[in-house]
């Protein structure tokens, strides 16, 4: 995060991207951030910052770390995406599931609107239409037992 916030770039694995790719998933014109729970307790396992992917250029590792020492791992690709301001979201899009998450396709407006990261997929039509109807059933049910 402090690359990101202070330098305004963060890197993904080519391996990653190419992954990415194969799902249709790339190129990105946004980029969000989901937080660990290495951060602040308030900000641990949600997503609450955002910034608008300006370029994007694949570099070997030692060029993103020039300090670090020269080995196999720095000869690695890596896609630098070149990031502008983070911009902190309205409210915070938690994960109930406290789970370890890479990367999520997803669009501007639904990253606006999300509650949960579940709420944050972006796959189908089909698959946003059932998400809908089971959240709606479970409300459903929470207010007839609440």
């Amino acid at each position: 995060m402090e690359i990101a916030r202070e330098q305004h770039w963060y890197r993904i694995p080519v391996e990653q991207v190419e992954k990415l790719k194969r799902r249709n998933c790339w190129f990105p014109k946004w980029l969000a951030f989901y937080q660990t729970k290495a951060f602040a307790r308030e900000e641990a396992h949600t997503v609450t910052y955002y910034a608008r992917v300006k370029g994007i250029r694949e570099v070997y590792r030692w060029e993103l770390f020039p300090d670090q020492p020269r080995d196999d791992n720095s000869q690695k690709r890596d896609c630098k995406l070149e990031i502008a301001t983070l911009q902190k979201l309205a409210r915070p899009i938690v994960s109930n599931r406290l789970r370890r998450i890479t990367f999520i396709p997803t669009t501007l407006k639904k990253l606006k609107a999300a509650k949960e990261i579940n709420d944050l997929w972006d796959e189908s039509p089909l698959e946003d239409r059932l998400w809908q109807e089971l959240k709606r059933l479970e409300s459903g049910q929470n207010a007839r037992s609440g």
